[in-house]
């Protein structure tokens, strides 16, 4: 099985490698792949060398998976372009999430609906990821109703220009700058670019993808989305409202169970998800699970992971694993 990867070269491109490394996907041949300005440098894949090549040479190859991280016009330039070379596609980008046609996975919560036919797969938004691995469980047995979500995003969600930024900054050193304002010792209610009805592309998606993943158009999403001084990891807090009253061990009994979810819950002995402890792992951390003083049918609780193993790079390679072992190919 040939699978390439577009914008290896990239902060989840590395990570992509990190994870297909770990997964062991049975691969006959691993094609790297980047823009032309990157083309001919040299990446590490399973303790070997390869050479990164253009879209154009790898598209020659035809693999039979490619994996996109490259962002949203390379995804609509070349995806289907690898689709007509015979390949499936996994886009990390937003350009096919909204598409009707294409299925937007999470493997743990809605992976049963992906066939044969589907030829280009988006994978969510690293922030929608991470809330509705948590929030699936809940949602098929008491069906949630409203979220209320403030998510607190690393700056590895924004790149690496971001990455730099953060790190010359505590270095008291001039970089490029990645956002508008300093991010060492800061906070902002920023990410993405701001839309006319007030809300951040970023916040939108978390909106729209939360609905389609869920299969539940009806469900009210509030969000705000905040960037903070870290490095790698998002946090959030959410509040849900169900349609049913809640009973809270019950919650605990279904996020325990569930697939992907680690449950860290012990306020004594101040174990609660933090982005720190959730770095290079690809569970969903959850933790300071409460109901609503005031709503017998909500739920308060907080929810880590790393945006770029199960917010990104993880999610991508797993569905990579679903078409291998349903044999689409």
């Amino acid at each position: 099985m040939k699978l390439a990867v577009v914008g290896i070269t990239g902060l989840v491109g590395r990570v992509i490698t990190e994870v297909l490394e770990a997964y062991k996907l049975p691969l006959s041949m691993f094609i790297p792949v980047a823009s032309a300005r990157s083309a001919g440098k040299q990446v590490q894949f399973c303790k070997q060398a390869y050479t990164v090549l253009t879209p154009e040479e790898a598209l020659e190859m035809h693999p039979d998976i490619v994996i996109f991280s490259a962002g949203s016009d390379t995804s609509k330039k070349w995806a289907p372009e690898f689709v007509r070379a015979g390949s499936y596609v996994v886009d990390n980008s937003s350009a096919w999430r909204m598409d009707e046609s294409v299925p937007l996975i999470v493997p743990e919560v809605n992976g049963n609906i992906l066939k044969k036919h589907h030829k280009i797969i988006a994978n969510p938004n690293c922030s929608t990821i991470q809330l509705v691995v948590a929030l699936a469980p809940l949602h098929t047995v008491y069906g949630i109703k409203k979220i209320h979500i403030a998510t607190y995003q690393s700056v590895s969600g924004s790149g690496k220009e971001a990455v730099e930024q953060l790190n010359a900054e505590r270095r008291g050193m001039k970089s490029k700058q990645a956002y508008p304002h300093p991010i060492d010792l800061n906070c902002f209610p920023f990410g993405g670019s701001f839309l006319d009805n007030g809300y951040s592309t970023e916040e939108m998606k978390l909106v729209h993808e939360t609905r389609k993943i869920l299969g539940a158009p009806a469900i009210e999403v509030n969000a705000t989305v905040v960037r903070i001084p870290v490095l790698g990891g998002h946090s959030e807090a959410v509040y849900v409202e169900f349609e049913k009253n809640v009973d809270i061990d019950t919650v605990n009994q279904l996020l325990q169970k569930a697939k992907g979810v680690e449950v860290q819950d012990d306020i004594a002995q101040h174990l609660y998800p933090m982005p720190l402890y959730a770095e290079n792992r690809d569970e969903v951390f959850v933790g300071r699970i409460r109901k609503g003083l005031f709503n017998d049918h909500s739920v308060h609780m907080w929810i880590v992971a790393d945006n770029l193993r199960k917010g990104a790079a993880t999610n991508a390679v797993q569905i990579a694993q679903i078409i291998i072992n349903n044999k689409f190919l």
